[in-house]
């Protein structure tokens, strides 16, 4: 079997730092992508440390010319690409809906949704071409229900999922598989920055079925998994990682 190649946006923290590891765990050759040159190259050092093949392209996903510019130098590198994660994203301003303006709205929904969507369309363009592939978004549990003062970040999650299924329905003719993977409370930088006080966060914990705070490499877990031949008739789908949080989500947020 063929190497894969793995492609993922908004690598340098978090999530995708985290699948980037996972990736190379697994044998994989990998294309890291976000904005940061320094942090970037520091990336693919540590992930050569381990026998990987891996290069960072720096690429900012709401500008096309960065995203094709991406995909392009990863075939050129590699010669395809098998698997994408498009997990660059942001919680933008977190504030009642009173106080959104057109900037709030632009700077999330710019980089979460068609930041997703030009992702998709250029990998697509390799995939269909080469027969097939799998692609995972990242969205979010708050991509499915609500949650005060992130107007602008569940309205920006939900339309991830809306890309998903439709990228999902339009792929399958030419073998690409697409999925989204929407992690709960999961300690990141933006978790740390939106959930603010040691009140809030013990509040949250009260409602987590597993009474705890999800890790960055438990999703990348699933991340791959769904990526994988393993799942060969997965498309169209939200895998929810989230404790068990939405298994209960009317009765557990009662009195909130």
């Amino acid at each position: 079997m063929a190497i894969p190649v793995v492609l993922i946006t908004g690598a340098l923290t978090g999530i995708g730092r985290a699948a980037a590891f996972t990736f190379a765990e697994n044998g994989a050759k990998l294309v890291v992508s976000g904005r940061h040159e320094d942090a970037g190259e520091a990336l693919v050092a540590e992930l050569r440390a381990l026998d990987t093949e891996a290069m960072f392209v720096r690429a900012d996903v709401r500008h096309e010319a960065d995203v094709e510019g991406l995909v392009d130098q990863a075939v050129e590198r590699f010669g395809r690409l098998d698997v994408a994660v498009n997990n660059a994203g942001t919680e933008g301003r977190v504030a009642p809906i009173a106080e959104q303006t057109p900037e709030s709205y632009a700077g999330t929904f710019d980089t979460n949704v068609l930041g997703t969507l030009l992702s998709m369309k250029h990998e697509f363009r390799v995939m269909a071409a080469q027969g097939g592939g799998s692609i995972v978004n990242l969205t979010s549990i708050y991509g499915e229900i609500g949650l005060p003062s992130a107007s602008v970040y569940v309205g920006s999650k939900y339309a991830v999922i809306g890309l998903t299924k439709v990228a999902a329905l339009e792929g399958a003719a030419s073998g690409i598989r697409v999925n989204a993977v929407a992690p709960g409370y999961i300690e990141t930088a933006m978790m740390q920055r939106t959930t603010g006080t040691d009140e809030v966060r013990s509040s949250v914990l009260e409602v987590i079925p597993l009474r705890r705070f999800g890790r960055p490499d438990e999703i990348a877990a699933a991340i791959a998994l769904v990526a994988s031949d393993a799942c060969p008739y997965l498309t169209g789908q939200v895998i929810t990682v989230d404790g068990g949080l939405t298994a209960g989500w009317p009765i557990r947020t009662e009195g909130m």
